[in-house]
């Protein structure tokens, strides 16, 4: 018996089965600890030559991390809104439905960065990837001025057309303005942050956010509220204090690009517009803008028919979505981490581990989201009681709390599926399915139900369940046809 097999026969007989299971259980932890560490670094891996389960950790992690601070403070900034009343929170929620389209623009040249950038990244074409990202900036930030323009002049309208009470339009069209003319912050953020994404660099995106969103934590309560020097704005603060947040971790995007502490590297050079790129760009984006358009619209739509039943309604659906958002935008940093892996891992010819990268992240994001929709429900009226205390706007928030955390596990699977779509390039197909289940399917039947059969907010809330367990189907049923494996970016 050679010696290693003494050792062997030594071990498993002087160490009880217990000690073993803790040793090894010690191990995984240890192992499992110090690879959270690592993507907490800011060094940038080849994400297409490590292990499926390793890839997702380093990537995951600090996208998730990334969302929950986004997440954070959508709790912080509503907790903050609802101590001004109810009108703060409808100006809030209305103001954000609206800016559910400046979102989508984001979103749609975001998600284009991060499939191009992805796909160089795993084509080893880092040039090509930095001439690109520079070129989103660029069509960014021609977005931003038209949208700019219809804030300046059209806040007040926005509003009404939303079917805002007069005390709203009259006490939150400043917020609206600030909102509107402010989005270039809000649109580099993201996309900038897509670029991060697409290029492996997941924690210095999510370095960012922590940053604009801990400075906007910090400065909402002195704007909104005064604080030595400073004067009370009341809602429009929380605008304030937005845009400066946002402008902060914009700026430190930019350090990072331009000096050299990513793979992708930015020149001024490469920010002068170029036709047959930002066409190239265009071809990606429209598409991914167009199905958080459809969706912002939908949720335009919701947010219209809930202002039908007053600003209680309106105020109790606000709370309940920003306490589902804190939750979401987490399992989001899943579903990013699945679209950098479909995008690199083809860019690297290897299909079959980008089709398991997604339906790994979809049955990871499952499992939390089930564990949350459990907590939501049994928990709701103790949340829900944090952010007011009328009892009007408590029933319509717990309400629509426990209905909508009953569709999560299909939100999970919707979401990953949809972004591993977007970063493979294919943003057609989650486009198609968007319109099919927001605008065919939930804005007709949650008027239907609203309005028609007289079931209220609840009949909202049901038809976002139905539409977004429809989304969820259909989008397994596409993903499993293998048409985006051939998409060329």
């Amino acid at each position: 018996m050679r010696p290693v097999s003494y050792l062997v026969v030594y071990f498993f007989t002087s160490v009880n089965s217990s000690q073993v299971i803790f040793l090894f259980e010690f191990r995984l932890m240890k192992n499992l600890i110090g690879q959270i560490f690592q993507a907490l670094r800011g060094k940038e891996f080849d994400y297409t030559s490590m292990s499926l389960n390793r890839s997702i950790i380093l990537l995951a992690v600090p996208m998730v991390l990334e969302m929950i601070m986004e997440s954070l403070f959508a709790i912080v900034d509503i907790y903050y809104a609802s101590r001004l009343g109810k009108e703060a929170v409808a100006t809030i929620g209305l103001t954000e439905s609206v800016l559910m389209i400046v979102y989508s623009l984001g979103f749609g040249i975001s998600m284009a960065a991060t499939a191009i950038v992805a796909r160089r990244v795993g084509e080893k074409k880092l040039e090509k990837g930095s001439f690109s990202a520079a070129q989103t900036i660029t069509l960014g930030l021609i977005l931003s001025f038209l949208i700019s323009i219809v804030g300046l002049f059209f806040s007040d309208d926005i509003l009404g057309l939303m079917g805002a009470e007069e005390a709203v339009i009259k006490s939150g069209s400043n917020f609206t303005r600030w909102m509107l003319v402010g989005n270039y912050v809000i649109i580099l953020l993201f996309l900038i942050n897509g670029i991060f994404r697409g290029a492996g660099a997941a924690s210095k995106a999510m370095y960012a956010l922590w940053i604009s969103n801990g400075l906007n934590i910090v400065l909402d309560p002195l704007f909104m509220f005064g604080w030595g020097p400073i004067p009370a704005f009341g809602v429009t603060g929380a605008a304030y204090a937005t845009n400066i947040g946002r402008a902060v971790g914009v700026l430190f995007q930019l350090y990072i690009l331009f000096n050299g502490k990513s793979q992708i590297k930015l020149v001024i050079a490469y920010l002068k517009p170029n036709i047959k790129e930002i066409v190239k760009i265009l071809k990606v984006a429209v598409g991914a803008t167009g199905q958080f358009l459809i969706a912002s619209a939908s949720w335009i739509f919701l947010m219209r028919i809930m202002a039908e039943f007053g600003s209680d309604a309106v105020a109790g659906y606000t709370i309940a979505i920003r306490v589902l958002i804190f939750t979401i935008l987490p399992a989001w940093g899943l579903a990013n981490a699945a679209a950098t892996l479909v995008g690199q891992n083809l860019g690297a010819e290897q299909p079959d581990k980008a089709e398991r990268s997604a339906w790994r992240a979809s049955f990871i994001n499952m499992i939390f989201l089930g564990t949350v929709a459990i907590i939501y429900f049994f928990t709701a009226e103790k949340i829900i009681s944090y952010f007011s205390e009328e009892p009007a706007i408590v029933d319509y928030a717990v309400k629509c709390l426990r209905y909508l955390c009953a569709g999560y596990i299909f939100f999970a699977y919707g979401m990953v599926l949809s972004q591993a779509f977007n970063g493979a390039g294919d943003t057609r197909t989650p486009t198609v399915l968007n319109l099919i289940a927001f605008w065919l399917v939930q804005i007709p039947l949650a008027y239907l139900l609203a309005k028609v059969y007289k079931m209220g907010p609840e009949g909202v809330f049901y038809a976002i369940i139905i539409a977004e367990t429809l989304l969820a189907v259909l989008g397994i049923f596409a993903f499993r046809r293998g048409k985006w494996k051939k998409q060329i970016v």
